[in-house]
């Protein structure tokens, strides 16, 4: 299964549009689009319609769309050169813009390469506990994603010690194929660092995503590798670094986000 597939976006008879029904099984818990299959629908769009893979996408989360309802993606190439394609995507359910998305596509045959970022040393999704929800799952995207915390405290640890700012998830997408698309799905998690990293009960709303894609491989599963580097006035940033099971680093993400606290 690819991207699109898992995703339910549909393409129309205008090569430049795609329609993305808004259902629980893509939606928080609260009943509005996860931001993260905003961003990997719009890549998927603008991969469809250029014919070349992404090399980034960075999203702008303007508005909330909830379930049930129709989200349009309007595509535009805004340059299209001999390697890199540069466009963007608007999203949209009626006349209310839900997200926009700059990305740039393409490949170029150039064989040098490296990595230089380090992976945490983590046990195995395997040996770690699947993460804790505040919701029923049942009517939302974490339905269809398997989550296991590798580095990282429950509820009941999170007393109001701060942390470290590092934490760490395991992550699967059953059947799919890896992708820029699927990656900027995942990519989504430095709301939960934040938590973390204050040691309260908290979370957010993100306010954007830059996915930057390194190297995609086969994996099952994807090691969510969450950074976060400040908290102030009210707002939370950090990185999302996303790893193979092998140990290659498949890409990275940023996001800011509103800081909320939840009820009890």
């Amino acid at each position: 299964m690819d991207a699109r597939e898992f995703l339910g976006l549909e393409p129309t008879h205008n090569p430049m549009r795609w329609v993305l029904p808004v259902v629980p099984g893509l939606s928080t818990g609260s009943g509005f689009l996860f931001g993260g299959c905003g961003l990997g629908a719009a890549i998927a769009a603008m991969e469809g319609t250029t014919g070349r893979p992404v090399i980034w996408a960075t999203a702008q989360y303007l508005s909330y769309a909830r379930h049930p309802s129709m989200m349009d993606i309007d595509v535009v190439v805004a340059v299209g050169g001999h390697q890199v394609t540069q466009a963007r995507a608007v999203a949209h359910v009626g006349d209310a813009e839900i997200l926009t998305v700059n990305a740039a596509l393409g490949t170029r045959p150039l064989e040098v390469r490296g990595q230089w970022a380090v992976r945490p040393d983590v046990r195995p999704p395997a040996e770690c506990q699947r993460r804790a929800l505040r919701h029923d799952v049942a009517e939302s995207i974490m339905s269809r994603l398997d989550v296991r915390v590798a580095d990282g405290r429950d509820f009941p640890e999170l007393d109001g010690t701060p942390g470290t700012g590092r934490s760490a998830l395991w992550a699967r997408m059953p059947d799919i194929d890896m992708s820029g698309a699927a990656l900027g799905v995942l990519g989504d998690y430095v709301p939960f660092g934040v938590g973390q990293a204050l040691g309260m009960r908290a979370g957010g709303n993100s306010l954007d995503n830059t996915v930057r894609v390194a190297k995609l491989v086969p994996t099952e599963w994807v090691l969510l590798d969450i950074r976060v580097h400040a908290i102030a006035n009210g707002f939370g940033h950090g990185v999302v670094h996303l790893w193979a099971e092998d140990g290659t680093l498949l890409a990275t993400a940023s996001q800011s986000c509103i800081v909320r606290f939840w009820k009890e």
